[in-house]
């Protein structure tokens, strides 16, 4: 086997959970898969000097920490809206959308699947890029980022963290604890409520998909929490409450009846939708089903590239494109 073989054949079936594990400590898909690439390119440089001295998965997430911590150097946190400050009081004032803030990005669950075949692995790696908890770790400085994922995601002992970090096992425990009670503290109450049953919670995102085609205010409302949040990044204005709620929806989402199609897609380790307005992309709408109906509604708008957020649909009914 010649060298570049070997380095396919023993590097390879790590790019999925390094992708995760890049968009964890970045919150961009994009960022993530240059920094998952520029990884690959530096271990294949040092592969003939490797020689084995460490674990392969160890050595890559040490290249893969290691630049992910240089980059956040130069760039700031990603927030969601709720992140900078209390919610809008007023749905029907002028919304602009904010450009100079890096917004938090929602990640395709399509890149995890297509990356490792081995279903336990992608489950594991959905669970962990659920977006409440990348939009916690954006409240960790960059190295507490590291120290939580390193130990609490990925289940690294200690001895290993300090070395691929170079430090001591003192101060990754230290570390570890802070960045456990800054995440506490900053971890949405709604991502700890209980979820329906699949079948269940399918077929709430099926009547909620339905009622934003048809712009059904009525239906829509009532699918909807009295505690609901509203997000559509990169404007910075947030809503709380059903009232405030329905009031931007109807101003945003349920602007006429056919304005928009909703297609399943999967982010973040949720079901979610593609949104297309006029037939082109425009959004990526996640919302959280909880216990009595939808909590949180995010709404990433954009223009997304179909071929990303396609994936077979997980809905409970057939729904037409």
């Amino acid at each position: 086997m010649g060298v570049d073989e070997d380095f396919t054949a023993r590097t390879g079936g790590y790019r999925g959970e390094l992708l995760a594990h890049c968009y964890r400590m970045l919150g961009s898909a994009e960022e993530a898969e240059d920094l998952v690439q520029e990884t690959y390119l530096r271990a294949w440089r040092g592969w003939g000097a490797f020689q084995g001295r460490a674990a392969v998965r160890t050595w890559l997430y040490r290249i893969a920490t290691n630049a992910c911590l240089t980059a956040l150097r130069r760039r700031a946190r990603r927030p969601l809206p709720s992140g900078l400050g209390g919610p809008a009081a007023d749905p029907a004032a002028p919304m602009s959308a904010t450009a100079e803030v890096p917004w938090l990005q929602p990640f395709p669950d399509a890149l995890l699947a297509a990356a490792d075949a081995d279903p336990a692995a992608v489950a594991q790696a959905r669970a962990g890029v659920r977006l409440a908890l990348v939009a916690a770790l954006q409240h960790l400085s960059a190295r507490q980022r590291a120290v939580l994922l390193l130990r609490d995601v990925l289940q690294r002992p200690a001895a290993e963290v300090a070395a691929l970090l170079g430090t001591t096992t003192t101060a990754v425990n230290s570390g570890l604890r802070r960045a456990r009670a800054l995440l506490a503290a900053s971890h949405p109450v709604a991502d700890e409520l209980a979820e329906p049953p699949e079948p269940a919670r399918r077929a709430l995102l099926d009547r909620f998909a339905a009622a934003i085609e048809a712009a059904d205010v009525r239906a829509f409302a009532a699918l909807l929490r009295d505690d609901v949040t509203l997000e559509m990044p990169p404007f910075a204005a947030w809503f709380a409450g059903r009232a405030a709620v329905v009031r931007c929806a109807e101003l945003h989402l349920l602007t006429g009846p056919g304005d928009l199609r909703l297609d399943p897609t999967r982010a973040n380790g949720r079901e979610g939708f593609l949104v297309y307005r006029h037939n082109r992309p425009h959004a990526v709408l996640l919302p959280v089903p909880k216990a009595g109906g939808i909590v949180e509604i995010v709404s990433f708008v954009g223009d997304f590239r179909p071929d990303r957020w396609s994936v077979p649909a997980w809905s409970s009914t057939t729904r037409q494109s």
